[in-house]
């Protein structure tokens, strides 16, 4: 059965509470314009103030409650390619590529203003899901492809899909259909980004994975990447947070604010891969070491929100 609402995960909870305040997402460093979404858009919205939902546990014992979370992201390389989901910014007279698309009923047929030798996860010679973010500050649009590939040097390209999102707008795929990612979400308002950290807040929810999802999937999610019907597998949305009781205080810097965030924001998950995985933008100044003690986690420390109570912009 396919979900389209978070109130049919939740049924069983009878409590509302009130709550959701956010602000606008913090700006790119580069495009300092563009606020990523508005303040009211579910990335943007707190959930430390909501109730958990009834079947939480359910879901926390399918995803991996011994299972350890990973930051996903970090400095350096790995396999030779940069560790995480990387972005870049280009302006107005960056020239545009014709993209085709291997899920082209569902992607957005626009030209793509790729830049010569745009980062790409897990590097030119990735095989893994070789996402391309790109932001265009001088429209304050955000273009994601997934398993993107260059062809005639460059001049062209071919993707399994690709979005564009306006960033001062709210609206969503529409009803069924993915994007760059599984669950038809936006991928970069969902990492975890250096800069944020380094300003001493992440002030959004983060993306994170899950081993098995159910065929189906809640608001904000538009998509899910599952045949299976198994009602204790979590839909693709889903969201969840740092239980309020776990000590961070003897964590490093950088980890502490993320796991700040965990508590304020969440995560949502949005595709399928490693349990707890969460997500972020590769940078040379990440500290390693520091991001490693976020493995001393798991699922145990994770809850899931009831979200009801808040708005549904977009729909």
């Amino acid at each position: 059965m396919r979900i389209t609402g978070v109130l049919a995960v939740v049924s069983g909870c009878a409590i509302a509470v009130l709550g959701g305040a956010g602000a606008d997402g913090r700006p790119l460093a580069k495009a300092p314009s563009c606020s990523i979404f508005p303040a009211d858009n579910p990335w943007n919205q707190r959930v430390d103030s909501l109730p958990t939902t009834a079947r939480s546990n359910t879901f926390v014992n399918s995803i991996g409650r011994a299972d350890y979370a990973h930051a996903d992201f970090g400095s350096g390389t790995w396999n030779g390619g940069p560790i995480g989901i990387p972005y870049v910014v280009v302006g107005k007279k960056q020239s545009k590529r014709r993209v085709s698309f291997d899920y082209s009923d569902e992607s957005d047929h626009v030209r793509y203003p790729i830049p010569r030798n745009p980062p790409i996860e897990g590097g030119r010679n990735g095989t893994g899901d070789r996402h391309v973010l790109i932001v265009d500050r001088s429209r304050c649009k955000l273009y994601e492809l997934y398993d993107a590939h260059p062809r005639s040097g460059g001049r062209t390209w071919h993707a399994g899909s690709g979005a564009v999102w306006n960033m001062r707008s709210n609206r969503l795929r529409p009803d069924g259909w993915t994007s760059a990612d599984a669950a038809g979400l936006p991928i970069l308002p969902g990492l975890a980004r250096y800069d944020e950290v380094a300003a001493g807040e992440i002030d959004h929810a983060l993306r994170f994975t899950a081993p098995r999802t159910r065929n189906s999937y809640v608001y904000p999610a538009r998509h899910f990447a599952s045949s299976d019907d198994d009602s204790s597998l979590p839909p693709m949305g889903l969201r969840l947070r740092l239980k309020a009781n776990f000590d961070i205080g003897g964590f490093p810097p950088q980890s502490r604010v993320v796991l700040t965030a965990l508590k304020r924001y969440g995560m949502i998950l949005a595709d399928n891969g490693s349990p707890w995985y969460v997500s972020g933008a590769p940078d040379r100044r990440w500290d390693n070491d520091d991001l490693h003690s976020l493995q001393s986690l798991t699922g145990d420390d994770f809850e899931v929100v009831d979200t009801s109570s808040l708005p549904q912009p977009g729909l």
